[in-house]
């Protein structure tokens, strides 16, 4: 296992302010945010002008790629794309692994899979693995419905976001079972108020994680994914949850 930091931790800055960030927090590694609504890099750019997308996603101070988060806001034809430009941004940096958020509660399910589906294929055929994030508000809430869309939709992986199985749940979930579809992760600390709060003061068992992680034999990316907040030092609690996650994969 590794540990990297999103750019989303800095959505604020410019790409290559993040980046030196980043450098500064002693990172090897990162995730690039590709999000139309971002301030790096937007999906609809990646479709525009690939090669200009494949130069942008190299030029990282050194910093390895290890994945990236694509939330895409076009739609019908159009969405599948520029996702799989994105695929072709992905084989051509060589990313192996895409995070997509999963559809707000309420879309039916048998669209979900099919939208799903279409990912898979697309991304397989640059080499690429599809991962559906948690996230509250959202069908991948439900530790259930994650079981049954990844047993669905074969090639799917999950990007596990732990907080979102906290976050608002006076009895979180038992979401061991998950743990075999996960390809991804993303870390910060939660309390069930609060998605966010400083780190070692939320629920959050990172011990417990990374075990259950190695009992699957989990060897990709640690994400680290804390936005900016006016009561928190942003830098120092980004450092310290490395630190902390570094200690426990040696």
């Amino acid at each position: 296992m590794i540990v990297s930091a999103s750019t989303r931790c800095f959505s604020h800055l410019t790409f290559p302010e993040a980046l030196g960030r980043i450098v500064d927090l002693e990172f090897s590694s990162i995730e690039i945010d590709i999000s139309e609504s971002g301030n790096h890099l937007r999906p609809s750019q990646v479709h525009e002008d690939l090669a200009a997308a494949v130069e942008f996603c190299r030029s990282t101070q050194r910093l390895d790629v290890s994945s990236y988060f694509v939330d895409i806001q076009a739609e019908g034809g159009e969405y599948y794309d520029q996702f799989e430009s994105v695929c072709k941004l992905a084989k051509s940096t060589k990313v192996v692994t895409l995070s997509v958020p999963s559809s707000p509660l309420g879309t039916p399910f048998n669209e979900e899979v099919e939208r799903f589906k279409q990912l898979v294929r697309l991304a397989d055929a640059q080499g690429v693995r599809v991962g559906m994030v948690s996230k509250t508000g959202h069908l991948s809430e439900d530790p259930d419905t994650v079981s049954v869309i990844c047993d669905h939709v074969k090639g799917l992986a999950l990007t596990l976001d732990p907080s979102h199985y906290i976050y608002q749940r006076p009895n979180p979930p038992d979401v061991e079972r998950l743990y075999k579809y996960v390809h991804h992760v993303y870390l910060r600390d939660t309390a069930k108020d609060q998605l966010q709060i400083r780190v070692g003061q939320g629920e959050v068992d990172y011990g417990k994680l990374v075990n259950l992680l190695t009992k699957h034999k989990y060897q990709r990316a640690l994400c680290i994914q804390i936005m900016p907040d006016d009561e928190t030092d942003h830098l120092g609690e980004i450092r310290k949850l490395r630190l902390l996650l570094e200690s426990l994969i040696v």
